[in-house]
């Protein structure tokens, strides 16, 4: 049985041929593009999986069918994507990816002249007008031959995005090093800018999965359970660190020189403490700030309050990130999903930003990576996947609410509740027909326990 279509509010993603079929992509752009006034062109792009390519042609037929100008961007990983946008002056764009999800799945993820995810209240609005072309007849604005839209090429889609990514770096120190390095694409987008990036910072390069055909070599979210064939790599080929993207390459976990799993948890903290390490040493460090989302470790958090600084927690999702560093000017932020966002290179999770960061603090400090990441005090994570009630995740809100009377709550992203020393999040996944549990304790002997104490009471066995 398929697993029902997914959308929210800064796009959808579904099975091939099941629920994310031909008709349903069309509509969808189509209702982008009617809720975008501005009469600019749009940049579609996907991240090499075979049915990227056909989701492609119709989106750029439907657009140009109904009047309005498309760049196609052909394969390119989602930062990329927005960094196109702002440098083409075009008024959005969609990217066609399923980002962590298996081969069977496909989806579009919307972005706006900002080159950033849409915002909440514009997806709304997009949902809205979907939803009201999938419940009436097809009859859309298409125009005559005289003002059908053009679709145009783009020669060289990676050249800004490195240059963007090599302008906030050290490049000449990182060159001295001359890095060997392992980047595991996994035959995803990443490794079109990957390779070009990498050996203009003086890398030696080894790349697994280095045609982006979408055939993925493992299973394509880069946790330590599905890279565990990579580990052993990075030590075979002598490299210093092995970087391992998800397909879309907007997120990056971590392998040290020993062959130690780092993570994803540790990308956006590792960048966080380069980029406060930066400003201080520029003289620029007074009252940065930063923003993480309320899923990802509080080491980000511990970093600021080294730096004197102080680091927000948005909602879960690339969107509210973004809204919240926008509101208060943050230097960086990310995801603890291994997805940071330099605003000097765009407003969008960016693995090609944490190579270039994580490289630099290797080079400034002239440290392995697990010496730097053993200088960061870390906590234990637990992230679990459980089925979603019929009766809908309010059912689970209250739930745990009446579980934990006299603990601090909030309800702002599912339920989160805090201890002194540890927290817990239960919400449903915008990706996924389930819900996460994510807990984080000082030990893992703790955050196992909260893990196992929410999930009983989810299952209604407490």
């Amino acid at each position: 049985m398929a697993s029902p279509l997914i959308i929210s509010v800064s796009g959808l993603r579904g099975q091939i041929g099941a629920t994310l079929t031909p008709e349903v992509a069309a509509r969808y752009a189509l209702a982008y593009s009617q809720e975008e006034s501005s009469k600019g062109p749009f940049v579609i792009a996907n991240d090499g999986r075979r049915s990227g390519s056909i989701f492609a042609d119709i989106i750029n037929a439907t657009l140009n069918a109904s009047g309005r100008d498309t760049y196609d961007a052909g394969v390119a990983a989602t930062p990329t994507v927005g960094v196109l946008i702002r440098s083409l002056g075009a008024c959005g764009g969609i990217q066609i990816s399923a980002s962590h999800n298996p081969r069977e799945y496909n989806g579009l993820k919307l972005f706006s002249a900002e080159g950033r995810v849409i915002p909440k209240c514009e997806g709304e609005k997009v949902l809205q007008r979907y939803q009201s072309l999938a419940s009436s007849a097809f009859d859309s604005p298409w125009v005559d031959v005289e003002h059908i839209g053009s679709r145009k090429c783009i020669e060289d889609t990676t050249l800004a995005h490195m240059n963007a990514t090599l302008a906030t770096v050290d490049v000449e120190l990182i060159r001295s090093k001359k890095f060997k390095v392992l980047l595991d694409s996994n035959n995803g987008s990443g490794s079109i800018l990957g390779r070009r990036l990498l050996e203009a910072l003086g890398c030696e390069v080894v790349i697994c999965g280095e045609q982006a055909n979408g055939e993925f070599l493992h299973t394509p979210e880069p946790t330590a359970e599905n890279l565990q064939g990579v580990l052993a790599k990075v030590v075979d080929t002598c490299a210093v660190v092995g970087f391992c993207q998800d397909p879309d390459a907007d997120r990056l976990a971590l392998i040290d020189e020993t062959g130690r799993y780092i993570g994803e948890e540790y990308t956006t903290a590792l960048c966080c403490k380069n980029r406060l390490e930066n400003a201080r040493v520029q003289g620029a460090l007074a009252s940065e700030n930063l923003v993480i989302n309320c899923a990802s470790s509080r080491m980000s958090i511990d970093i600021a309050e080294e730096f004197g600084c102080k680091c927000y927690r948005s909602p879960v999702g690339e969107a509210n990130v973004v809204d919240l560093m926008k509101k208060q000017n943050a230097i960086f932020g990310g995801e603890g999903n291994g997805g940071p966002i330099d605003p000097r290179v765009g407003y969008v999770r960016d693995s090609f930003v944490g190579m270039a960061q994580v490289l630099e603090m290797m080079a400034r400090n002239d440290r392995p990576l697990s010496t730097l990441a053993d200088a960061i005090h870390g906590y234990s994570i637990v992230k679990r996947k459980v089925g979603l009630p019929t009766e809908g995740f309010q059912k689970i809100v209250d739930l745990l609410w009446n579980a934990f009377p006299n603990e601090e709550k909030n309800t702002e992203d599912g339920i989160r509740i805090d201890w002194p020393d540890a927290w817990a999040l239960a919400r449903p996944s915008n990706t996924e027909p389930i819900a996460r549990i994510i807990t984080e304790a000082p030990t893992n002997e703790r955050a196992v326990a909260i893990c196992d104490q929410i999930e009983a009471i989810m299952n209604g066995k407490r």
